[in-house]
């Protein structure tokens, strides 16, 4: 079987590759001029109901209730998530399901946000009524204003009409998109208008690399006696002993006062290399003024100082204080890199 990797082109590549990237390409400009199509509305017609259906949503006493059924309600499902992660109450109940038992799980405090391109699903008939019986805020997303859905809808987000990717018109690639975006839109105009922090994030995503990205500084350093660190004064060959039983690679150095004033690495030592550097004191070898981080610091952004800085080890200070040390092999164990 031959194998290719991505990014590599060999001169094996046959017309049918070639024939299929073309495909793909044909795809992502079917699908970017959806989108775009997309970006233009907002900012004519489609911006008024954009800015209504955010208000409805910020507004509710209860959650955002998403709703759709086939790709419609994949998409939904993914959207539904994305607001529940970044801050929106949310949560997605199937179109045809809803008329089996899942109405009981809408409340009068909701809103419910319908996705059909079409808007004339006859699932959607019995949500529709149920949401107009007891008065929940229904926002239809879908490509037809006139239709079913769209004439209930409090707010209809009206999206512009776009060819599928599909050859035949018919497959929802181009419309599944424009539904996906336009989600994503709503939820992350949300999130900006409350101020959803990296913090308010980091407690909704406890898991995994991104959770391992959310944690702080001070879930991961090292403390107490573990930190490497001598005085001013100190005899490099004491500095080295300190350096090498503390497995960091590094050793602090202190002022009279506590208060770090400089830092001795490996790199120091390569380049202060000479016959006496064990009987000269860390003064004279030294990094003064060293990058520091604070305890509150994303892990995601300690990882980002050690990859800039092309360091493996940072110092945790409290004003001018030595608090604590982290290590990139730290956070390569915690998951963040």
């Amino acid at each position: 079987m031959t194998s290719f990797k991505s990014g590599t082109v060999t001169s094996a590549m046959t017309d049918q590759a070639n024939i299929a990237i073309e495909s793909a390409l044909r795809t992502f400009e079917a699908e970017a001029g959806g989108v775009s199509a997309l970006a233009a509305a907002l900012k004519s017609d489609l911006g008024l109901a954009f800015a209504a259906a955010t208000d409805l949503i910020r507004n509710a006493k209860g959650r955002l209730i998403v709703t759709g059924l086939g790709k419609s309600g994949h998409i939904g499902r993914k959207i539904a998530a994305t607001f529940a992660s970044t801050g929106t109450p949310a949560f997605f109940v199937h179109a045809a399901e809803a008329s089996h038992g899942d109405l009981g799980m809408i409340t009068a405090d909701d809103v419910i946000m319908a996705l059909s391109w079409s808007g004339e699903q006859p699932e959607m008939k019995n949500l529709i009524t149920y949401a107009k019986r007891f008065r929940i805020p229904l926002i239809a997303m879908t490509a037809e204003r006139d239709s079913t859905l769209g004439k209930a809808a409090d707010v209809a987000l009206v999206q512009p009409k776009a060819r599928e990717a599909c050859p035949h018109n018919l497959a929802p690639t181009t419309s599944s998109l424009m539904q996906l975006a336009l989600g994503d839109g709503l939820a992350i105009a949300l999130l900006e208008g409350r101020g959803f922090t990296s913090i308010d994030f980091s407690v909704l995503h406890p898991g995994g690399k991104l959770g391992a990205l959310l944690k702080y500084t001070r879930d991961l350093m090292h403390s107490g006696d573990a930190i490497p660190l001598k005085p001013l004064g100190t005899k490099m060959s004491d500095a080295l002993v300190e350096m090498t039983s503390k497995g960091f690679g590094c050793v602090g150095v202190t002022d009279g006062q506590g208060n770090l004033v400089g830092i001795v690495t490996d790199g120091d030592l390569r380049r202060h290399m000479r016959p006496d550097l064990m009987t000269a004191r860390v003064d004279d070898v030294m990094t003064p003024h060293p990058k520091t981080i604070g305890r509150d610091l994303l892990a995601g952004e300690a990882l980002e100082i050690l990859n800039s800085s092309k360091i493996t080890a940072l110092i945790v200070t409290e004003g001018k204080k030595p608090v604590g040390i982290v290590h990139l092999h730290d956070l390569l164990r915690a998951g963040v890199a």
